[in-house]
Formats: structure tokens, sequence, C-alpha cells
């Protein structure tokens, strides 16, 4: 999120400081899965309209970082299949078809919700999981994460307007005096300070808020690996009961995830991660003897209530959040960005109410 709004920032030609802990680009948005994947089209509300409307832009702001990069991000519309193993299922999912018909489209673009009776590629998932047949949802997508980090990278560090410092990681926000303090003693001013530091977002901007009963935020550990496989790369996203099964290019194989709420290590893989490749080998017969070319783990940035955090503060317009989304951000990181600009710009930010940062304040202090 952090790297979309500066690469935002430099185009609206704002002259920006982008800090970075580490590397850029290098925590939970480095890992392996890279699945997009949209809100079931039922029950229809501004959150899922505005994951609609991001989802489908994306198409369009890669093509263009593309074309400014000359790198290639991975990114294909690959459609989605969710097993139904039991006919109840089979039911809800008819009802949901009707639900895209009415809610997927955009001008003339439609996307489908449909009910297939059997895989549409013998083994891509194998049939015993899909006992009362499978959801072929055509607008979910994927993208290679560390690829379009990369053309977000290679962007900024040509940049005009954004100067770049890498392994600063910063200890509190100063809101009266407009100042970033860092660890080691650095300071920094501001007019505005986009937060966008993943879970690490949640103690800065915490320590701006009155006292709050409840943590507005925490990290979430998850794991995933790439396997090496010889798999058509256009094949759909395949999802069941949490486990994704992502085909990249170069016949790479990606399958996550674990959601950990409580971890000794952030970033070592153990018997979770065997359990989820161990998952993914019997879902697609393909993979049961596919080398396992890298295991991942990272921490994502969960807000109380699961959603995006973006926005001002309300007692400190300045500094502005981006972060939270957890699961869903990766996809719609350009949009919120484009809400955090907004709000440097003194615009409205045009976002779903749950979003705000100020909805995750009042929930906090419940």
């Amino acid at each position: 999120m952090g790297l979309w709004a500066a690469v935002k920032a430099e185009r609206l030609g704002i002259s920006t400081l982008l800090v970075d802990a580490g590397p850029l680009g290098q925590g939970a948005s480095g890992g392996l899965l890279g699945a997009l994947m949209p809100h079931t089209p039922d029950k229809w509300n501004d959150k899922k309209q505005f994951q609609f409307d991001a989802l489908l832009s994306l198409e369009d702001e890669i093509i263009e970082l593309e074309a400014e990069t000359g790198l290639v991000c991975g990114y294909r519309r690959s459609g989605r299949l969710i097993p139904l193993p039991k006919p109840h299922l089979r039911k809800i999912a008819l009802g949901h078809s009707a639900d895209a018909e009415a809610c997927w489209r955009r001008g003339d673009r439609r996307f489908h919700w449909h009910v297939l009776d059997r895989p549409p590629q013998n083994g891509w998932p194998d049939a015993a999981f899909a006992a009362a047949g499978l959801v072929h949802d055509t607008f979910a997508a994927r993208v290679s994460p560390r690829s379009l980090v990369s053309a977000l990278v290679t962007f900024l560090r040509s940049a005009s307007n954004v100067r770049i410092v890498e392994g600063l990681e910063a200890e509190a926000i100063d809101p009266a005096a407009s100042r970033i303090i860092f660890h080691g003693g650095g300071v920094v001013t501001f007019g505005h300070c986009i937060v966008s530091a993943g879970h690490r977002s949640f103690p800065l901007l915490q320590g701006i808020s009155p006292p709050l009963k409840h943590p507005i935020g925490q990290p979430v550990k998850g794991q995933a690996a790439l396997l090496k496989a010889d798999i058509d790369p256009a094949l759909p996203v395949i999802f069941l009961n949490g486990l994704y099964v992502v085909a990249h290019e170069g016949g790479h194989v990606a399958v996550g995830s674990t959601s950990e709420d409580v971890f000794d290590d952030p970033s070592s893989t153990d018997a979770q991660l065997e359990d989820v490749i161990s998952r993914a080998r019997a879902l697609v017969p393909a993979l049961a003897q596919a080398p396992v070319v890298e295991r991942w783990a990272g921490l994502r940035p969960k807000a109380i209530d699961r959603d995006p955090m973006v926005g001002a503060h309300p007692e400190h317009t300045r500094v502005i959040a981006l972060t939270g989304g957890f699961k869903v951000s990766f996809g719609i990181a350009h949009r919120l960005a484009d809400a955090a600009l907004n709000a440097v710009n003194g615009r409205e930010p045009r976002l779903p109410a749950s979003f705000t940062l100020a909805n995750h304040l009042v929930v906090a202090s419940r």
C-alpha cells in the first residue's frame, strides 16, 4: 500500500519521502500466493462494490505500470474454481450465480459465477472434492506478488518527486510537532504523514490516539509454499476451505496459506505449512510429486474488524492511515492509496465507512 501511495504521489507531483524499516517491499507483500479473490456477489454492499471496482481497475493499473517500467507483473484474470463437496452448497452457489449476473458488471463487461458439474480440466481439482459440482468464477485473478512489488520499486527508484530511505524504522509519531521519531534518534518533519508500515502501523497510530480498550490491530502470520510443476499458467485459482492453489508462469504453483494469531517466530515455517502442502497435493494430483522450491512465512496487518484501515486520524488530520485489510488489501491497495492521497489533498477519501481509521478507533474503544 505504501509503494502504491508513493507511485500515485509521484504522478501527482507531490514531494515525498518514502521510509522503510527494511528493503522496500520485503514484508508481507513479498510473498508467493498472489490470489486476487472477490467477495461473493450476494448481499451486495459498499464494501463489495469498492472491492469490485478496485479489482477491475487493477488490470489497467498494471498495464500502465508495465509500460512505464518494462517489467512484467505476472497478472492474469484466470478465474477461480471452488469445489462443492456437499449438495446444499450447490444450492447456495446457484443463488450466487444470479447475484453475479446483477452485480459483477461494468459497461459491456460481465463476469460470472457459473456452477459446473465437473472440473473443466481433469484433475484441476480432483473430482473427488467436487461431489456436488464446483463454482467457476470468471472475475478472480492472480498476480506475481514479487514481480508487482519489483515493478513498483523500479518505478519509484527513477521517480523525480520521491526520495527513498531504507533501513530506518519509525518509533513514534509526534503530531503536535509534525515529526516522526526514528529508532536511533533521527527525526523527520512532515506536512502530511501516511502511515503504511503493515502491522507496525498499529502501535504508531495507537500511540497518538486516546486510551482504547483494545488494540486497533495485530499481526497475523501466514505461511505459503512454491512448488515446481508442469502446470498451465492459464488455469483458474482453486480455493477450498481456506486453501489456495495458484498456477503461475514458469512452471510454478503457489499454495497457501495459514492464518496464525499466535506464533513464536514470524519468519519460520513449520508443520502447519506442511499440512497445507499435503492438502494441496491431495486436491491436485499433478502436484503429488512436485518438489517444493520455496517455503515462505510473513506477517500481515489485521485491523480490529479485519477491514482496511485508511484515512485521516480524527484528532490529528495530517496523520493518515494506510494499512490493515489482512487478506484483501493486496488487490485493492492502489485504490486505498488514492483514498489516502485524497486525504492529503483535502478531498473526500471515498471509502466505505468501515474502512476508515475513525471507525476502527470507535470499535477499539468499545
